[in-house]
């Protein structure tokens, strides 16, 4: 075989090799992540632990009790970068019936480098909630890259009020800030447990 030959070879395989989808991407997949939140998946795993030392893995039924509490997020930033952190729930008020689809959870962006209290909360954390009856909800993480430290022009949305979470499109906004695609992620799925009506108490909310 000649040098050239051998040369063209090469290119072929490594190119067929940067085309493949990682795990994340193929998990997302399968769990119809694309195309219900967003229709491009992330290459990178995003790490998620929950003070319980409970790990969000790409899909794993933790309960409400184990995520009530705000996570560690950790990733290789990027010194001199911002980022945004997005947590959402497609499956409101149920993965069949999702009329308040998406259902926000957790918003942080302008996070310089890696460094997740430094950035600015635009949606405090709120756990998982599913109500009773309407089986598992996927709780789906996101980091985008942004090109700069943007001006986000959104109301604050406190841990205490179900305002303005419903109805969110982690698609659109990522559109509206020209975020890309997700540079990372990862999801793990819930269903309703005891610790459900305190979550409502706190957010004043009656179902």
């Amino acid at each position: 075989m000649s040098r050239i030959c051998l040369v063209f070879l090469l290119l072929i395989r490594s190119s067929n090799v940067l085309g493949e989808e990682t795990d994340v991407e193929k998990v997302m997949k399968d769990h119809q992540i694309i195309p219900d939140v967003i229709d491009k998946g992330p290459k990178d795993f995003l790490k998620i632990t929950y003070n319980n030392k409970k790990e969000v893995n790409l899909g794993a039924e933790l309960t409400p009790t184990q995520t009530k509490d705000e996570p560690v997020v950790e990733w290789n930033g990027e010194t001199n970068a911002y980022y945004t952190l997005i947590m959402t729930d497609p499956d409101a008020p149920s993965r069949r019936e999702h009329q308040l689809r998406e259902w926000q959870h957790w918003m942080v962006v302008n996070i310089p480098d890696k460094t997740l209290n430094e950035g600015e909360v635009l949606t405090a954390y709120v756990g998982s909630g599913p109500p009773k009856e309407t089986g598992l909800h996927r709780y789906v993480f996101l980091l985008y890259k942004q090109p700069e430290k943007l001006n986000f022009i959104e109301p604050l949305l406190y841990n205490n009020s179900t305002r303005g979470r419903s109805g969110f499109s982690t698609l659109k906004f990522a559109r509206k800030y020209k975020l890309g695609q997700p540079i990372a992620g990862n999801f793990y799925q819930s269903q309703y447990d005891n610790y459900v009506p305190q979550l409502y108490a706190q957010l004043g909310f009656n179902p």
